[in-house]
């Protein structure tokens, strides 16, 4: 059950945005011909009936969440707009959008995944809040430089960010402990030394992981290692691969040999879909975990979180990936008062943060640090605390085109049918392939 009793209403609260003054066209819906700013303008003469397409706020608990407690707030506020909300996944968010963009029925507010925006703001789908006043340097008063950055495309705002998804080392200490560990790795060179040490096998059979690679997204894993590496994705303007030179190389290398080398893992012990993280059960002593780790133990075990440990993975450099869910707004909204509106409330502090608890993420506001979810989430906290080494996915407008390449490359050389290097060069050149036909 979400602890509302921190809600206020919720446009009183936006601290950040609205000292910001947005700008944004006072005009009636359908008429964008006038301009001047939302503050201004009185809540009972804003009026509109918009859409939501949403992958939060998913399942019973998050359409409750959204429907009883947080629109109720907004109405009170805009009695005269009205809110239809489209739910989805994550996993259908694409072709939902595409869709909506082929048949021209964009919906008015859409929230959308890091590294997403570029590609859906080349097209033209989204409008660039910079024109309405909400700028670069407007957002840097309340978030982190590379936060911001992850909302632009071409110079122009066009995400508003909500939350954040982050992908941490964790290290179960009282098995680091047994062991004679007194703190998770520091170097790449510990992290292999230790994940040996704390591997277990029965015979041939692996019975616990030293640490485990396999429970995320492999080309989340491989980007984590990438950025600790000291690597990128893309070059500078985004324009060509940079995966596939010598961080690259050496980051896929390392996840290689963690498992065909020095054997802390096997292929299948762990998957994305299983039903309990290993870290939490003690089939892992390390590994590297989406943030919401902690709910999960929360529901699952809460006693283990008392020695799970948040750590960085760190090579050349401190590496942290983050993703996350932005605000976007529809180019051509025919109530673009409303949307505004409702884009200005779904990423206010109380109502941002309510959906990261609902989700057990990291709010993207530097002032919900000190919140008490925040204090009594460590990992949320932990991934807060470090957000100056967090790198996100994506970059250029294709990258919607390209990521789904990147699993089976890395897993072509995990499975040694490839070397690291030969696994990136292939990539490299279906990306690059990608990129001179956009």
């Amino acid at each position: 059950m979400i602890d509302t009793r921190h809600l206020r209403r919720p446009l009183a609260g936006i601290a950040s945005l609205a000292a910001a003054s947005l700008v944004l066209a006072a005009c009636s819906s359908g008429d964008s011909d006038t301009s001047g700013s939302l503050e201004d303008v009185d809540p009972d003469e804003v009026s509109g009936e918009i859409s939501l397409l949403t992958p939060i706020f998913e399942g019973t608990e998050g359409q409750k969440l959204l429907e009883d407690e947080l629109l109720p707030q907004f109405y009170a506020e805009y009695p005269n707009v009205k809110v239809s909300v489209d739910y989805t996944t994550y996993g259908n968010l694409n072709e939902k959008l595409t869709t909506a963009a082929v048949s021209g029925q964009v919906p008015d507010v859409m929230l959308m995944g890091v590294g997403w925006i570029e590609g859906f703001a080349a097209k033209d789908f989204l409008a660039d809040m910079s024109d309405l006043g909400l700028t670069q340097d407007v957002l840097l008063e309340s978030y982190e430089p590379t936060i911001v950055e992850a909302g632009m495309y071409d110079g122009g705002v066009y995400g508003v960010p909500i939350m954040l998804d982050t992908r941490i080392g964790i290290a179960r200490m009282d098995i680091l402990e047994e062991a004679g560990y007194d703190a998770p790795p520091a170097t790449w060179d510990e992290l292999i030394e230790m994940s040996e040490a704390l591997t277990v096998r029965n015979g041939g059979t692996l019975e616990r992981a030293g640490f485990d690679l396999l429970s995320n997204d492999s080309r989340q894993v491989f980007e984590t290692f990438l950025f600790s590496a000291g690597g990128a994705l893309f070059n500078e303007d985004n324009t060509a691969p940079a995966f596939n030179e010598q961080p690259g190389i050496d980051a896929l290398t390392l996840m290689t040999e963690l498992i065909n080398t020095y054997k802390v893992e096997d292929i299948g012990f762990a998957s994305t879909d299983q039903a309990v993280h290993p870290l939490i059960n003690g089939r892992a002593a390390m590994g590297l975990s989406h943030n919401n780790l902690w709910t999960q133990a929360e529901d699952v075990d809460p006693e283990i979180l008392q020695h799970m440990e948040p750590f960085l993975i760190t090579g050349e450099q401190p590496g942290m990936f983050f993703g996350g869910t932005f605000a976007t707004r529809s180019a051509n909204s025919s109530s673009p008062e409303a949307a505004q509106a409702f884009l200005e409330f779904l990423t206010s502090p109380d109502i941002a943060l309510a959906a990261n608890e609902q989700r057990g993420n990291v709010p993207a506001l530097k002032e919900l640090l000190e919140t008490e979810y925040v204090e009594s989430n460590r990992f949320v906290q932990f991934s807060l605390e470090n957000l100056e080494y967090a790198q996100r996915e994506g970059g250029p407008a294709s990258w919607l085109e390209v990521r789904g390449d990147f699993a089976p490359a890395i897993e072509s050389a995990l499975l040694q049918q490839k070397t690291p290097e030969e696994a990136l060069n292939d990539l490299a050149a279906l990306v690059e392939s990608t990129l001179a036909r956009s």
